[in-house]
């Protein structure tokens, strides 16, 4: 990241600006950094301004203690700010959860794009979810990281097999330096099912886009939050699944921010 901006509360924010035209900002989501989204600026940068950024407690952003869902919505303000005061919002998982609600919060946001927000939908889905939540505040009160990345990686769906070998990975060390913002990703999913008054609210357009291959469940969910919006669009993109290819993906997002 090779720009700064600073959050309404003094948090300094790392950002990577590429390409012109109208402003984009990609937001990602739980246990990761821009570096994620980072593969879609490229193809979206050929049209737009694409703004890429560590969100607060991961990579080269700064943090503020205490947290807050409303301390995102600044961060991305700040962001907005530093776009020229005008942007769409693309957020990936949990980074979905956050960019409907800096929409639905008023900022000057032209455009909305999510892909795979995890919102559950029925009962049982989320008396599991309120149990995850559970076990991870009181893993982090703890200060017990591995087990809170654990915890997340289970709730992914990833096999235990594959979770043990992640810890042996060199990448562990990593996951557990910022496992403490997995509790801002799960405010960011309030209590997990889909928000439909707040979703009534967001008066701009908004692209809800699911994977052929991912799980019913999350076709369903997207689903519901194109229905629940206003102005809202469903699509499903055959073939992937929660690892969305960019190069997919990039084309159905630039029509529609470009409209």
């Amino acid at each position: 990241m090779d720009k700064k901006t600073v959050s309404r509360d003094g948090t300094s924010l790392a950002y990577q600006r590429t390409g012109q035209g109208p402003a984009v900002i990609l937001v990602s989501g739980a246990m990761s950094t821009g570096a994620t989204v980072a593969p879609l600026a490229g193809p979206l940068s050929r049209r737009f301004d694409v703004i890429v950024h560590d969100r607060r407690g991961r990579g080269e952003s700064g943090d503020t203690a205490p947290y807050a869902v409303e301390r995102e919505v600044e961060d991305l303000a700040a962001l907005i700010d530093a776009a020229g005061g005008e942007a769409s919002l693309y957020g990936i998982s949990s980074g979905g959860a956050l960019v409907l609600r800096a929409a639905a919060s008023g900022l000057p946001v032209r455009r909305v794009a999510v892909y795979e927000v995890p919102y559950a939908v029925d009962e049982a889905d989320l008396q599991r979810r309120r149990e995850y939540t559970e076990r991870l505040t009181r893993a982090l009160a703890e200060d017990r990281r591995g087990d809170a990345v654990e915890l997340f990686l289970r709730e992914t769906g990833l096999a235990e097999e594959m979770i043990r070998g992640a810890r042996q990975s060199p990448m562990w060390s990593d996951m557990e330096t910022i496992a403490p913002t997995l509790a801002y990703d799960d405010a960011c999913m309030g209590d997990s099912g889909v928000p439909r008054d707040l979703l009534a609210s967001v008066t701009v357009p908004v692209l809800s886009v699911a994977g052929g291959a991912s799980p019913e469940w999350m076709r369903q969910a997207a689903r519901a939050v194109a229905e629940a919006a206003p102005n809202g669009t469903y699509r499903t993109l055959e073939d992937q699944t929660h690892m969305v290819d960019p190069n997919v993906l990039a084309p159905v997002l630039a029509e529609f921010f470009a409209r």
